[in-house]
């Protein structure tokens, strides 16, 4: 049991580590206000799995650090401009709603983050919507300059005043806290693969399937692969060891469906961004394509016995 802590604690270490460039990144363009959405997302997340666990007098888990990954991937999907109240909400149906509730870590067949940042923009659509530009450094969301992100203009059919590929690498575009840089994202997906936390399957699976098929549609893949949360979703939320298949050909699978269900919903659907969506379903189908692979696998084995 407290090597199964230990191994936990430490996957949890890593990731946050990785996902450190992006915070940088986001207080660069956003100000302080970004690091303090964060600081918000990360202190309710604990409070909530310190609280839960107490009332129902179950292990205290906040330790292993898996309630401060889920606050930090939280604070990533949302906008700098959101209230802090709204994003404490988010926090509580993450920890309480999608973890705590389905028998903690390692049992919820959701990512938290993703579901939360879901249900926020069905509750809150107007201020999940509200996007600060980036290096007007301001530190209420009273004083933000808003503007639209990449994939906003997109779907707004405002093709000329789309940023360049390089300023959506770097991240000096609008968008929520963790996908503007796609620099700092691959600079965490790097300690990730290197530390042997995430498999490549999954992202390159999700990546090349955005890539393959906005190509097929005539349209810029550099472009749909930089903006919005590809990379963030595809690097530190659909590699959830907790929602995502177990077998490689599964993860690669379970990539393919998400970068499909991105691009339709970007593309035909009535938001301009399809990440959460794609992953969320995807999550729901994970026990079923394990089913069936781990099946084939079997099969395999014995067929070669």
């Amino acid at each position: 049991m407290q090597t199964l802590e230990k191994d936990t604690k430490r996957t949890m270490l890593c990731v946050i580590i990785a996902l450190m460039p992006a915070l940088i990144m986001a207080v660069y363009n956003f100000g302080a206000r970004a690091l303090i959405l964060t600081l918000v997302c990360v202190a309710a997340s604990i409070l909530f799995e310190f609280l839960f666990e107490k009332v129902t007098k179950r292990e205290n888990t906040v330790s292993n650090l898996s309630a401060i990954v889920t606050g930090l991937l939280l604070a990533y999907n949302l906008p700098p401009t959101l209230p802090y109240w709204m994003a404490i909400i988010g926090c509580f149906v993450a920890i309480v709603i999608v973890k705590q509730l389905f028998g903690g870590i390692g049992q919820n067949f959701a990512n938290p983050a993703i579901t939360a940042r879901i249900v926020l923009l069905v509750s809150f659509s107007t201020d999940m919507a509200v996007w600060a530009k980036p290096q007007e450094r301001f530190l209420s969301a009273a004083d933000a300059v808003t503007g639209a992100t990449p994939l906003t203009q997109f779907a707004e059919g405002s093709v000329d005043a789309l940023p360049s590929n390089m300023d959506m690498f770097i991240g000096t575009i609008g968008g929520s806290l963790g996908e503007i840089s796609a620099a700092a994202l691959l600079i965490g997906a790097i300690i990730l693969l290197v530390t042997r936390v995430i498999s490549p399957a999954v992202p390159v699976a999700y990546i090349g399937t955005v890539f393959v098929f906005t190509w097929a549609l005539g349209l810029d893949p550099v472009f749909h692969i930089l903006a919005g949360g590809v990379m963030l979703g595809a690097i530190f939320m659909a590699t959830d060891p907790t929602t995502s298949p177990k077998t490689t050909i599964g993860k690669i699978i379970f990539g393919i469906g998400c970068g499909l269900l991105t691009v339709v919903i970007r593309i035909y659907g009535t938001y301009p961004e399809g990440v959460s969506f794609a992953i969320l379903l995807m999550n729901i189908l994970t026990p079923h394509i394990d089913n069936l692979t781990m099946r084939r696998a079997r099969a395999e084995k014995g067929g070669a016995n």
